[in-house]
């Protein structure tokens, strides 16, 4: 009776994540392989013609090739905000674990701040326009690096949990000093999580479509979410071609989450456990 049961309720989430997640995406497939005209009905009709390369060709040609610049600056954007949160969420994440007292107390409360408190953003560029940063693309890696650090700084945290503290000691009795220590000691221990966090946080920050709007506006500084505006007007919009624009930019994440899923849950979970 279990067993029926669980199947029951294993075959409900099935069609409920089938209908959540395939039938959205099978209407954006559908509508990307149309010609302008079909494609204005928005339905589930079969396309009568296939203009898949003509569409592609029209979404990369658009503007000057915006979609490819935006690609280049959103593999910029994504790959030097991942980096930067890594070390320094590693690096933050040991600290806290490591140095409990009143003020790891008040670090953990600002961490934990800073995923609950939405973020502010016209405070944030008077702070970019002071410093010379609002719409450069190194201001906006350090936008995304602020916005991901809570998120990574607490799966570190649990997972250095779990490193017995002899080992600092031990490197410390060898001579290591503390930068040391944890490169060569304590970081390559936490290279669960730390796949974890490249994955999830690149998809983020590579998916990000509101940062990019506010802080890193025009077309030479475009990221690839930004390019959906190309297609769409105040009189028609191009419903074909917009799709065709999601389906590009939503290949390389889906990849990403497709090839190293595994990964990703073995890390949260292993994180979860040890913290």
């Amino acid at each position: 009776m279990r067993t029926l049961k669980r199947l029951g309720a294993e075959g409900i989430a099935l069609v409920v994540a089938g209908v959540v997640f395939l039938v959205p995406f099978s209407f954006m497939l559908l509508t990307a392989v149309k010609d302008e005209s079909q494609a204005e009905d928005l339905d589930f009709a079969w396309p009568v013609n296939w203009p898949v390369v003509q569409n592609v060709l029209e979404v990369i040609e658009a503007r000057d090739y915006v979609l490819l610049r935006a690609y280049v600056n959103s593999t910029v954007l994504t790959v030097a905000s991942v980096a930067l949160i890594v070390v320094f969420a590693a690096m933050a994440g040991f600290v806290l674990q490591r140095r409990a007292g009143r003020v790891g107390a008040l670090a953990n409360f600002l961490v934990l701040s800073g995923l609950i408190i939405p973020p502010a953003i016209v405070p944030t560029i008077w702070m970019l326009q002071a410093l010379g940063l609002f719409k450069t693309l190194p201001g906006l890696i350090l936008v995304e690096v602020a916005f991901g650090m809570s998120y990574a700084v607490l799966l570190y945290r649990a997972f250095v949990a779990a490193i017995p503290r002899e080992l600092d000691e031990a490197a410390l009795i060898d001579g290591c000093g503390g930068l040391r220590l944890f490169f060569r000691v304590i970081f390559p221990l936490l290279r669960p999580v730390t796949i974890t966090v490249i994955l999830t946080t690149s998809v983020a920050v590579f998916n990000d479509f509101v940062n990019p709007l506010y802080f890193l506006p025009g077309d030479d500084n475009a990221t690839v979410q930004v390019t959906l505006y190309n297609f769409q007007s105040q009189y028609s919009t191009q419903w074909n071609l917009l799709f065709m624009d999601i389906v590009l930019i939503t290949i390389p994440p889906l990849l990403m989450f497709v090839f190293f899923n595994r990964k990703i849950v073995a890390g949260m979970t292993d994180g979860a456990i040890k913290g």
